[in-house]
């Protein structure tokens, strides 16, 4: 069959579609219950606000949408995320059919990050790194299209605004994105002076903080807490100065370990990787912008701090790494030998739900073999032989209090941990194992 923009375009979309299917069916058959993620964010979503004792507000928000649509029904949690991953690599691949000139290596780019842990096996569990994908793309594509156009135009530099707030209440280490994107663009207009300060420009700032000042005013209301609970998570109150050592090498030796198979297909590709980096290169000074500084970033944020870098952290990270290295290999790909190319894509492909379903179906004890459902319809008898009322109220972690506010009928709403004060504030209330339900 000829190669031609068609035929490269279907067979995207022939890709996203088998990757939706595949990540959508296989948990939805080999798992029990939701992951633990999606659980808390369920349980944020059932009393929605501006933020949460974690996170900030988005990655609450897209759940509550769908379940008042479709309920409880595990399946649709499993398409949402799906959804995210699946955009995300649409705009990977607009974006690189753009800087590529390509479109047969606009489709390598994305066939070559399907191979990334972060963009398969852990795609299943909605949270607030998968809610990042999305918005860490789109930020990037309408960047480029700001700092490629000849002329700068009001609705690119609106949408990066908007998109990048969007990204940025979905977690706040998308800062690592933006700052290194503003970098660049101080770098050019103040120091390498190839291009003029345009007032432009002001309006994505203006609109990230417009979308913003909501989430900043619940902050101020609740003492910083999402902050705080970040900082912790770092485990930065217990560093000891060989943590400044310790953490930042384990850090780069999992990020090699995770792009190992990303690797393996490069190598497939090119069969000897071999390339020139030349910073006056417009392109590529923006591809290394976009995936090595925030990499880089993220390593001296440990360094400095002595914290500690969690792998799923980095998952929107490498997202562009496939256009990166496609760039810069590019004069070595030979496109009529892609088939041992093709056999290594498949291969990990296919491996990577296999595995999935294996361990969702061989191993006990996971959180998604919690008996989610049975729990809510005991809790359910148990609360009818003692109340006529509805339960409408569930204390308690968001784990257990969380799949109780998911799974009974009467969607109650979470709202935090177990409290005298709280129950004093019920009607009714039944306390069982940690989790209170009741109703006002």
């Amino acid at each position: 069959m000829t190669i031609n923009n068609k035929n490269i375009n279907n067979a995207f979309y022939i890709f996203v579609t088998a990757h939706l299917l595949f990540w959508t069916l296989i948990p939805s058959v080999t798992n029990h219950n939701l992951p633990l993620d999606t659980i808390e964010a369920l349980a944020w979503g059932s009393n929605l606000d501006w933020g949460f004792n974690k996170h900030p507000p988005m990655s609450a928000f897209f759940p509550e949408v769908f379940f008042q649509i479709f309920g409880s029904q595990d399946w649709v949690y499993y398409l949402l995320s799906q959804i995210f991953v699946i955009i995300s690599f649409y705009y990977v691949f607009q974006f690189s059919k753009e800087i590529l000139k390509s479109n047969i290596y606009g489709l390598i780019s994305v066939f070559l990050i399907e191979s990334i842990y972060f963009y398969n096996f852990t795609t299943p569990e909605f949270n607030v790194n998968v809610c990042q994908l999305p918005f860490w793309s789109l930020t990037v594509f309408y960047s480029w299209k700001v700092y490629n156009d000849k002329q700068i135009k009001f609705l690119d530099c609106f949408l990066v605004g908007l998109f990048a707030a969007l990204g940025f209440l979905s977690k706040y280490l998308f800062i690592y994105l933006l700052v290194s994107i503003d970098l660049l663009f101080i770098y050019l207009i103040f120091f390498k002076k190839d291009r003029k300060f345009d007032f432009k420009y002001l309006i994505t700032f203006e609109v990230f903080l417009v979308v913003l000042v909501p989430h900043l005013i619940w902050l101020n209301n609740n003492e910083f807490i999402t902050i705080t609970y970040g900082l912790a998570r770092t485990g930065l109150e217990q560093s000891s100065f060989i943590d400044h050592i310790r953490y930042p090498v384990i850090f780069l030796f999992k990020q090699i370990g995770i792009i190992t198979p990303f690797l393996i297909l490069v190598w497939l590709l090119v069969k000897k990787i071999k390339f020139k980096i030349n910073f006056k290169d417009k392109n590529l000074l923006f591809l290394l912008t976009i995936n090595i500084l925030p990499i880089v970033f993220m390593f001296l944020t440990s360094l400095i701090m002595g914290s500690k870098i969690r792998t799923m952290w980095m998952t929107p990270f490498y997202l562009f790494f496939g256009t990166l290295f496609v760039y810069l290999l590019q004069t070595q790909i030979n496109i009529k030998k892609l088939k041992i190319f093709m056999i290594g894509f498949f291969f990990f492909f296919f491996l990577s739900p296999v595995l999935y379903a294996y361990v969702s179906i061989t191993k006990d004890y996971k959180r998604t073999d919690y008996p989610g459902k049975e729990i809510a319809i005991k809790t359910q008898y148990a609360w009818d032989q003692q109340f006529n009322s509805t339960i409408n109220v569930v204390l308690g972690d968001e784990w257990n209090a969380g799949n109780l506010s998911y799974h009974l009928k009467s969607r109650p709403i979470w709202e935090g941990f177990v409290q005298r004060e709280k129950l004093d504030e019920l009607k009714d209330y039944m306390c069982l194992d940690n989790v209170c339900v009741g109703s006002r």
